[in-house]
C-alpha cells in the first residue's frame, strides 16, 4: 500500500465553501440528514455560533495537504466523558484509500489523550455498511439498535449506536 500523508487541523471559517460542496454532493448525503441543500450564509452563520464552543471539535481531512473531508466530534459531555464522532470524506477520488481510517484515528487519539474522554459514540444507518466496516475496523462495537429512530421526509430510519472506550482503542 502507498503510503501517504493524513492530518487533521480544527475547521475553519474559509472551510466553508468545500463543506458546503461536499454535503450537498448526493454521492456523499445519502445518509447525512442535513437540511439540504445547505447553503453558504447559513453555514457561516452556524460556523460563527459554535466556533468557541467546547462542546464540539470540528476539524479538516487533509491529504498530502489537499481538503478531503471532514471529521468531529459532537456533544462533548466532560463530566460523563463522552462525545459524538462524524466524518465525511467529500471528494470522491479520495473514497477507499484508507484516509477515513487513518484520520479517524487520529480523532480518536485526540479525544481520548488530549480531550481525557473515556467514551466515543455514533450513529449510523442500519444500511450504511461501507461505513459500519470503517467504525468496526476502528474497534467501535455495536451497543443496539435505534428503530424508527429518525422520519426524514416520512421516510422510518433505524440506525445502529456504535462506541468504543479509551481502553478498548488501539492506537
Amino acid at each position: 500500500m502507498q503510503e501517504f500523508n493524513v492530518t487533521i487541523r480544527r475547521f475553519e471559517e474559509k472551510d466553508i465553501p468545500n463543506k458546503v460542496k461536499w454535503i450537498n454532493d448526493v454521492k456523499n448525503n445519502k445518509f447525512l440528514h442535513y437540511e439540504l441543500p445547505i447553503e453558504y450564509e447559513k453555514t457561516l452563520n452556524w460556523y460563527r455560533s459554535i466556533k468557541n464552543k467546547d462542546t464540539r471539535y470540528d476539524a479538516v481531512i487533509m491529504y498530502d495537504n489537499i481538503e478531503v473531508g471532514i471529521i468531529g466530534l459532537l456533544n462533548i459531555d466532560r463530566m460523563n466523558q463522552k462525545a459524538e464522532y462524524y466524518i465525511t470524506i467529500g471528494e470522491e477520488q479520495y473514497k477507499g484509500k484508507g484516509i477515513a481510517y487513518k484520520a479517524s484515528k487520529l480523532l480518536l487519539k485526540y479525544g481520548f489523550n488530549e480531550l481525557k474522554l473515556n467514551k466515543i459514540y455514533l450513529f449510523t444507518e442500519v444500511n450504511n455498511l461501507g461505513a459500519q466496516r470503517l467504525f468496526e475496523k476502528l474497534g467501535f462495537k455495536k451497543e443496539g439498535k435505534l428503530v424508527q429512530d429518525l422520519i426524514i421526509k416520512d421516510r422510518k430510519i433505524d440506525r445502529y449506536i456504535y462506541g468504543i472506550c479509551k481502553g478498548d482503542f488501539i492506537c
